[in-house]
């Protein structure tokens, strides 16, 4: 069997693998920064929670 090369990739020249590192770097920056973003709207929103729970149960208690 003959072995099919078209498929293989021409190796990047530096300039583009130094575009192709940035591009990912911002990716990441921007994906960690939703994520945080994410986590702290999780965060907040389960100690709101928390807090009304346990002031339902305060006044629940003193009925």
């Amino acid at each position: 069997m003959t072995e099919d090369l078209s498929f293989r990739r021409k190796p990047l020249t530096p300039e583009q693998r130094q575009a192709r590192d940035a591009a990912r770097r911002v990716e990441a920056e921007k994906a960690m920064r939703d994520h945080e973003a994410a986590q702290k709207a999780f965060y907040e929103n389960r100690e709101r929670l928390k807090a009304e729970r346990l002031a339902r149960e305060a006044a629940a208690a003193k009925v």
